[in-house]
């Protein structure tokens, strides 16, 4: 989820259908460092996604593929060690940071994390294990017989057929390289674990974001005897069937920018229809006839012309809300729409399949979702919600041809644990909406919950959020927190132009 996950045809295809490739770069002839059993050398972690590099020191621990067969088919598992110039306390409980997606790579998203957890980092090591199927960890790529990528088609109409029949030749390229069947949460949480006993530390901190929070869920739950602190940042309630309620909480993320428009002076003079209506305006409008669009694209300037249907503005909406920053140009640009004039709508959506691309590894997220979520599933009553049962219909497309494991008996009972637990949402969040930190919390006595004002999905980094990070890591006490400096935290204002907000 943290990577938006995009609905609707060809938009919700394409995330589906996104994987990651940078890798670690380890330097020649480098000097070797012991953590416990595991050897590590220096690293440049990289990143297509990232603005800057992150010198690290990378290992790999060989695993069973299949927990149960220990002599059967070894993968490696692809580690980070972020270390700490702190050499006391704190040093023997190293943080994990726990991915989203799922699909996403933990190495190939360092530079967020090392911002993220400076003040962490100040007295403990962070450690980024990418998921099995993941980064480096034998990653569930789909290749073609000469080991290029296989090609899916962004510009198609894409159908549950079409993502299905793509699944299905995705399948037959990994039998030689994986068994997708145990590239599932379960296993991963036990590679988590094989990795903190290869390290030799007794208790970890976890700190997960989106998908990463059920991640964090589940090691808590089998492991608490090794885990001393948690953090989960847009928290994924163990029942929630990932996917399945993405119409609904977009609807409240829509209403809830409409109303801040309606609160700021300036946006409601200049914007009269609300955001909602506005979308739904131009949704309408595309529904009966799409428009062919010229257009410059934003990454080469070059002349484009495509054409501009429902979907694309409903899943530019999608995208846009998952940052304030970006869903405050949401009212501008459904207003150029809305008279006609789609050429910045194109050049963002473009800009935004750019910036997505690549973020997620496809085939974990469906050995993920296919395992976990999709017999889980049970469409709504159908409502007036701008993103319809169509949404969950593609999340899901890929599983009736995919190779899908199993899940315990207990996986979704809602976690019920005295530790130390943080839980954060983005008051906007428009896939983990406060209100499932809420449910989550009920068990957890020693939890305290933080809404971020006018944040949207991933909060880690917001104002003083680094800082409230390490309190708690350090003291391992959510009651005590001093948090009053999130109080600055505020909405990030609508756009009124395409040159910014009024002063």
């Amino acid at each position: 989820m943290h990577p938006a996950t995009r609905p609707l045809a060809a938009s919700a295809a394409l995330l589906l259908l996104a994987a990651c490739q940078a890798t670690p770069e380890t330097a020649p002839e480098a000097a070797q460092r012991q953590y416990g059993q595991l050897t590590f050398k220096p690293c440049t972690l990289t990143s297509s996604q990232a603005s800057s590099n992150v010198e690290a020191e990378c290992a790999t621990l060989q695993v069973a593929e299949n927990p149960d067969a220990p002599n059967g088919r070894k993968i490696g598992l692809n580690i980070a060690w972020l270390d700490t110039e702190n050499q006391g306390e704190g040093k023997q409980d190293p943080v994990f940071f726990l991915a989203g997606g799922p699909g996403q790579s933990a190495t190939e998203v360092a530079a967020v994390v090392n911002q993220a957890l400076r003040e962490v980092r100040k007295k403990r090591d962070i450690i980024l294990v990418d998921q099995r199927g993941t980064g480096k960890s034998n990653p569930l790529t789909c290749l073609d017989a000469d080991g290029k990528a296989l090609a899916f088609d962004e510009n198609a109409a894409a159908t549950p057929e079409v993502v299905a029949e793509f699944a299905g030749r995705c399948a037959a390229t990994l039998t030689e390289r994986a068994d997708s069947r145990f590239y599932t949460t379960t296993q991963a949480i036990g590679d988590l674990d094989a990795v903190r006993a290869a390290m030799g530390v007794d208790k970890i901190n976890l700190i997960g974001g989106s998908y990463g929070t059920r991640v964090a869920q589940q090691y808590a739950a089998r492991f608490p005897q090794h885990t001393r602190t948690v953090v989960i940042d847009g928290v994924v309630p163990n029942e929630l069937v990932v996917g399945g309620d993405f119409a609904n909480t977009f609807e409240n993320a829509i209403a809830l920018q409409s109303a801040q428009c309606n609160k700021d002076p300036a946006c409601a003079k200049r914007f009269p229809v609300d955001t909602r209506t506005q979308l739904r305006n131009v949704m309408t409008t595309l529904n009966t006839a799409p428009v062919e669009v010229d257009y410059r694209d934003p990454g080469t300037n070059e002349a484009r012309r495509d054409k501009v249907t429902a979907d694309t503005v409903t899943s530019l909406a999608f995208l846009f809300s998952y940052m304030p920053e970006l869903s405050s140009l949401l009212p501008v640009v459904l207003d150029e729409a809305a008279q006609g004039r789609y050429a910045p709508l194109m050049s963002l959506n473009r800009m935004a399949l750019r910036s997505t691309d690549g973020q997620l590894n496809r085939g974990m997220q469906w050995s993920v979702i296919c395992a976990e979520d999709a017999d889980r599933y049970q469409p709504a009553p159908a409502g007036d919600t701008l993103l319809g049962p169509e949404v969950a219909r593609m999340f899901f497309a890929a599983c009736p041809a995919w190779n899908v494991g199993t899940r315990p008996k207990d996986f979704t009972q809602s976690l019920r644990s005295e530790l130390p637990v943080l839980l954060l949402s983005g008051e906007l969040d428009p896939v983990t909406p406060p209100r499932y930190a809420e449910q989550v919390l009920k068990g957890l006595p020693n939890g305290r919950h933080l809404v971020a004002k006018g944040q949207g999905h991933g909060t880690l980094n917001a104002g003083c959020m680094p800082r409230v990070l390490a309190q708690f890591v350090d003291n391992a006490d959510a009651k005590s927190l001093e948090v009053s400096c999130l109080d600055a935290l505020s909405p990030v204002p609508a756009f009124t132009s395409f040159n910014g907000w009024e002063p």
